[in-house]
């Protein structure tokens, strides 16, 4: 049996997880250049979220960045997506994780949950995944940009990886980590 093709989706990321509260999520990788789960993330997103995940404050989200998100080619660029009421017509992403390469060795990772979701392990869940499936592609060094001040997504990074190096600059963190299941 042949390898899967780096243009095949990746079936492999679809996964089901319980929540402590008990609420089931569908974690999966978002299918080429389906935008609607990301504009539908994005519009409820609160100011400072946007401005944490983006390192702007983006009132909207341009379409460059809708589909540099959602049209990832499953190799060097994956999207993953966290949905709740999946199985039903009112299912609701609640968070996106995503890996864009750098180099050959190198991507570089950017998370966000929904505010209201935050502080319940979906960005955890959803991080490990994201790491997990970057390495199954090759790539085993991590970069992440943050505000200095995101006292959050340093945390659940020590959780998920091993800092190996931090930069700043301008209230940004370059932090490069490698993944503590390696």
């Amino acid at each position: 049996m042949s390898p899967p093709s780096p243009n095949d989706y990746p079936v492999e990321l679809v996964d089901f997880i319980t929540l402590a509260n008990d609420r089931s999520l569908r974690i999966r990788a978002l299918r080429r250049c389906e935008e609607g789960p990301v504009r539908e993330l994005f519009a409820r997103l609160s100011a400072r979220s946007r401005y944490q995940r983006f390192l702007s404050p983006m009132p909207i989200l341009p379409d460059s960045v809708a589909r540099q998100l959602a049209c990832g080619d499953y190799h060097r660029h994956l999207a993953i997506i966290a949905e709740y009421k999946f199985d039903t017509a009112d299912a609701e992403t609640i968070g996106l994780g995503s890996f864009g390469a750098i180099d050959d060795d190198t991507v570089e990772v950017a998370l966000v949950i929904r505010d209201d979701w935050q502080q319940l392990q979906v960005g955890t869940e959803l991080a490990r995944r994201v790491l997990r499936a970057a390495e199954a592609r090759g790539f085993h060094r991590f970069v992440a940009n943050v505000l200095q001040d995101n006292v959050a997504i340093r945390k659940l990074l020590g959780h998920v990886g091993r800092i190996v190096s931090g930069r700043f600059s301008g209230g940004v963190a370059e932090i490069a980590f490698v993944s503590r299941s390696s």
